[in-house]
């Protein structure tokens, strides 16, 4: 194919070799985690935590950083094709996240403060995060548009009286 129209294609996820998402897949089946054995316990207590607020969390923790930190996002998204819900995967430096349930902004806000190198307290940052409404962008964006409307009506009221006054004298 021609290099002109590979740009227009999707990207393919880049996961890194080590990384088997069926092998992960498997292993959130029956608590939602897939991580090392001394983080399983707290990690479960968030996954159960989200589920009592209407979330379907998975979360993934990887041993060491891959290549890229873009990585543990084509990870997250890769595993919730399967899983669905929210995704986070974490490394020692790095957070990646997938969800089909909550906007993007609120889940990359989230991810933003996720990022504390322990893996149950970065969890439980992240789903404090994702469980605070957002804020209404509807109703700011009126709400401008109504205050830059205001001040565009009362600037025309004010030049428009001058004016008379100015033809008046």
């Amino acid at each position: 194919m021609p290099a002109a129209l590979t740009a227009f294609l999707p990207a393919p996820a880049d996961i890194p070799p080590e990384v088997n998402i069926d092998t992960i897949v498997a292993d959130l089946a029956d608590d939602g985690v897939s991580a090392p054995a001394g983080d399983v316990s707290g990690l479960e207590a968030v996954v159960d935590r989200a589920r009592e607020d209407g979330i379907k969390l998975s979360v993934v923790v990887l041993k060491d950083n891959p290549g890229r930190d873009s990585q543990l996002r084509d990870i997250a998204t890769e595993v919730g094709k399967h899983e669905g819900g929210t995704v986070l995967v974490l490394s020692p430096n790095w957070v990646g996240t997938y969800s089909d349930a909550l906007s993007r902004v609120s889940v990359e806000d989230a991810q933003d403060k996720a990022y504390t190198g322990n893996a149950v307290d970065s969890a439980n940052q992240f789903l404090d995060e994702i469980g605070r409404p957002e804020a209404p962008y509807g109703l700011i964006t009126v709400g401008l548009v109504v205050v830059v409307g205001g001040a565009a009506a009362a600037t025309w009221f004010v030049r428009a009286r001058r004016g008379e006054r100015d033809r008046q004298s």
